[in-house]
């Protein structure tokens, strides 16, 4: 099986849907954030490893703590996952911690700080060339 193939897109999407539900609602560690979202799924063409990328809203606190409970709820998750997913073999799942979505929401303070500027600057030098 290719890394792009058809049936490997299929199990990572059915893989991020379930892990997303066991999370969402089959942990009751305190240590995991309400804010707690699966990004991205990679599981390999083996069936054997899979990577979960998590987003957790909070301060690198949170994240921590999230990450500690997630990785002691694994035995949990693959077993809950097993018996959801009908698959070969249920993926040895590993928790990565994805920034991505931060890094988007700064990005975008950033450019829309710029532009609040940009736009200020130009009504500031309209406002001095009609004196």
């Amino acid at each position: 099986m290719r890394k792009n193939s058809i049936k490997n897109t299929r199990v990572n999407a059915e893989v991020h849907k379930e892990l997303a539900e066991i999370i969402r609602n089959g942990i009751k560690d305190p240590r995991i954030q309400p804010m707690t979202s699966v990004t991205a799924v990679e599981v390999a063409p083996d069936l054997k490893t899979c990577k979960a990328y998590i987003s957790v809203l909070g301060d690198a606190e949170a994240k921590k703590d999230t990450l500690a409970g997630l990785r002691s709820a694994e035995s949990y998750i693959r077993r809950q996952l097993a018996k959801t997913v009908n698959l070969r073999n249920t993926p040895e799942i590993r928790f990565i911690l994805d920034e991505s979505i931060e890094y988007g929401v700064t990005m975008s303070k950033l450019i829309d700080e710029v532009s609040r500027k940009d736009t200020a600057s130009e009504v500031h030098e309209d406002g001095e060339d009609s004196e």
